[in-house]
């Protein structure tokens, strides 16, 4: 490490966004909304993010149509009382020093699926029995996931249209909202992601075929949030850098995507993968080590010239640290490991030799933390 400011604690100038540090809270499903509305959990969740000092904190996905849910415990804004409903979880993160972000999204032919502790697959009768509502799902092609899940429908045309409206609207509704970073989510086997790998989309119009047709629906909706949001918000794009299945969508191809987006206004590319499997949101059969996703974000950011974010097993500071120093990618994206650790951002300065003086904690914690520090470190003076 030099004396210099750790590039994790640099600002970072996102269009009219500037980010505090470069430490993003991943989207991440909790599938306790109520007919898309969050809950009393919603607030209490995201907010200890922004207390924990993360510079960025986007929402779970949240779903552009009810029929673009994963399971029914989804959020949404597909109707203008989400708006409302959503407004003070924004106004929090953005009072407490975190930019608010929110990821939109659908489903596509992972729709109607269980609650993870329901047991993560097709939904079934029991589901039904517990109040739930199945439906049919859409996708570009008529192919389930897999034996034993939902036939999905065809999307013809006018579904295209009115999904690409729907993204649109959402995006306007989370502007209104209070949210400053819209995320399009393009992975992980929902529906933009089963149009661009070829083993989902299995269509012979002009929306399937060659890798220009299967990326023509997700950039037509790229370029429909574009023009729904102000020139000032930034625009995120979350893909699955590799389907890391044979025959399908590689890293190659990302790039080439990355650089469409970039035509289209998109400003960072979100790097994951997999999820085109029943195995769950992303590929369990990827080998996976610390940073294993940070290889893709640094390969598309030098060869598509795009600003990039990092996800995946990145766990210590220094770590990220690395990543941000050796150009793999200009945010850090946590998950799991900042559920674990809400306050992974201040231990992370204070790994780093930042804010050793508790001044970026909540000022209702910092000046205990910081009489609690004195007084450990005179204790453990004592003969």
């Amino acid at each position: 490490m030099s004396d210099s400011q750790p590039l994790l604690f640099t600002p970072l100038q996102l269009r009219g966004v500037e980010l505090a540090n470069r430490i993003v809270v991943s989207p991440m499903c909790q599938y306790s909304a109520e007919n898309g509305y969050p809950s009393a959990y919603h607030p209490a969740h995201y907010g200890k993010f922004a207390l924990g000092g993360a510079g960025a904190v986007f929402t779970e996905a949240t779903a552009v149509t009810r029929e673009g849910r994963i399971t029914n415990g989804c959020l949404g804004p597909w109707e203008d009382g989400q708006t409302d409903a959503l407004r003070p979880i924004a106004q929090f993160l953005k009072d407490h020093g975190s930019a608010p972000g929110i990821q939109l999204a659908h489903a596509g032919r992972k729709a109607s699926m269980q609650r993870p502790w329901h047991g993560n697959g097709p939904q079934t009768v029991a589901d039904r029995a517990r109040g739930d509502e199945i439906w049919q799902p859409i996708a570009p092609s008529a192919a389930p996931l897999d034996d034993g899940w939902l036939t999905p429908r065809e999307m013809q045309v006018e579904d295209l249209e009115a999904v690409k409206a729907a993204f649109a609207a959402a995006a306007g509704r989370a502007i209104k909202a209070g949210f400053e970073i819209v995320e399009l989510h393009m992975g992980h086997g929902y529906l933009m992601q089963t149009f661009l790998s070829p083993l989902s989309n299995l269509r012979q119009d002009a929306y399937g075929g060659s890798r220009q047709g299967r990326m023509r629906f997700p950039l037509e909706v790229a370029a429909a949030v574009r023009a729904a949001l102000p020139d000032s918000t930034p625009l995120f794009a979350r893909i699955s850098s590799v389907d890391g299945l044979e025959g399908g969508w590689d890293l190659e191809d990302s790039v080439v995507l990355a650089r469409e987006m970039k035509a289209r206004g998109v400003d960072v590319v979100d790097c994951s993968s997999g999820g085109n499997s029943p195995k769950g949101a992303t590929n369990s059969s990827f080998k996976r080590g610390p940073g294993f996703q940070a290889p893709y974000a640094k390969k598309v950011r030098a060869e598509a010239g795009i600003m990039t974010q990092a996800v995946g097993l990145i766990r210590e500071a220094r770590f990220a640290e690395s990543l941000l120093q050796d150009g793999s990618a200009d945010l850090i994206a946590l998950a799991r490991q900042i559920l674990f650790d809400p306050f992974w951002p201040h231990h992370a300065a204070r790994d780093l030799g930042v804010d050793m003086d508790y001044e970026a904690w909540p000022k209702q914690y910092g000046w205990w933390l910081e009489k609690w520090d004195k007084s450990l470190q005179a204790t453990a003076e004592r003969p």
